[in-house]
């Protein structure tokens, strides 16, 4: 790991336990949510598979015909409905020149890629780590992607075609080229001491899906001018696959486990961390919130000490209809609302405001509030 990732990852480690972990645990909790969404596209999608039936190219038309008909089926809409084919493929009758010419014979789907490989680009157990790259989203290998198609078929008993388009899944290609390349590093010293990254190789690969090859087609059937045809579905995370559906099934539901099983331990971790985050926090805000009161409280005590003085040096001679009505020491000179009552000194007068249910020493009337009254 490079200076750079290291210092990174140290203020990294810094800000998630922040707040006693509270950064930390609101991370988990994201990366929970997130996990309990595809757990649950995952799910639907398994659900799915495990409705659709699983047809010979053959049936294909009737059954397209009674689900055409069937309103209850909800699967089906405006003749499409969501089956399970398997079949060999076959290059369309209709198909072009589009692939390369060593490929035409023996593909209809050409992907070719060129990936320049960094100093850093490692691996998992022991490799080194690109925080960077963890946390940013792009990828520090250039990537050069090309795929070329033509239309295609599966054909059994009958022939259905494939459509392609807008569709984002995976496709079962087979790797028929696969070489690394070393590179040349031109790359100044300097930069190599203090960036420690240049390319060190580029892996150049080719991948097919060859003709002949029998496949499993998942996605919504119709008829299209009276020609069978297969596109995908967004709602599934495969269209095309080499394996068969109950090993499709299988593959999802342990999926599914996986995703429950992580969401369920990240989120209860995510709900410890920000629990005993919440506590300490709580506690520390409870702390703060007693030493201002304590400090507010020295402060009034020093001023009461102040007022208390002051009137001190009004103790003397003072007549009876002054004296306040609690200590019959010092001279009233607080008044209580809403009842207006002028009965007691300062500092019985804040001892009369501090009490729970607060009442005027006269009239036993609740207290809202106290005036000092100043004589002119």
């Amino acid at each position: 790991m490079s200076s750079r990732d290291q210092a990174a990852l140290a203020v990294l480690s810094k800000l998630a336990m922040a707040l006693d972990g509270a950064i930390l645990g609101i991370t988990l909790a994201v990366f929970a949510g997130q996990t309990w969404i595809k757990y649950r596209f995952s799910s639907n999608a398994l659900n799915k598979i495990r409705h659709a039936p699983s047809i010979s190219i053959s049936d294909l038309r009737s059954v397209l015909s009674l689900s055409s008909s069937d309103d209850q089926d909800p699967s089906s809409s405006s003749g499409e409905k969501l089956v399970v084919v398997r079949g060999v493929v076959q290059k369309d009758s209709l198909a072009g020149d589009a692939l390369p010419l060593d490929a035409r014979e023996r593909a209809v789907v050409v992907q070719k890629t060129q990936t320049c490989l960094y100093s850093e680009w490692r691996g998992i157990f022991g490799w080194s780590l690109d925080l960077r790259t963890l946390f940013s989203g792009s990828k520090k290998e250039p990537q050069s992607f090309l795929l070329q198609s033509v239309p295609f078929i599966l054909s059994g008993d009958d022939t259905i075609h494939v459509n392609l388009d807008g569709s984002t899944q995976p496709l079962p290609l087979t790797t028929v080229y696969h070489q690394m390349i070393p590179v040349q590093s031109i790359t100044p010293a300097f930069q190599i001491l203090f960036n420690n990254e240049f390319p060190v190789a580029i892996l150049d690969e080719e991948k097919i899906l060859p003709i002949g090859k029998s496949i499993t087609a998942i996605g919504i059937c119709k008829l299209k001018n009276g020609i069978l045809e297969i596109k995908s579905s967004n709602e599934l995370p495969c269209f095309l696959s080499d394996i068969e559906k109950n090993e499709i099934e299988a593959n999802l539901s342990l999926n599914n486990n996986i995703l429950f099983w992580t969401g369920l331990l990240v989120g209860s971790l995510s709900i410890c961390i920000l629990g005993y985050a919440f506590r300490r926090n709580w506690q520390r805000w409870k702390q703060w919130r007693r030493r201002s009161g304590q400090e507010t409280g020295q402060a009034s005590s020093s001023n009461e000490v102040e007022e208390v003085a002051e009137d001190d040096e009004e103790i003397g001679d003072i007549p009876d209809g002054q004296l306040c009505v609690v200590c019959l020491t010092r001279r009233k000179v607080v008044a209580f609302t809403p009842c207006g009552h002028l009965a007691c000194c300062p500092l019985c007068a804040r001892l009369v405001v501090r009490e729970e249910y607060p009442k005027c020493p006269l009239c036993r009337q609740s207290v809202a509030s106290s005036i000092r009254i100043y004589a002119s």
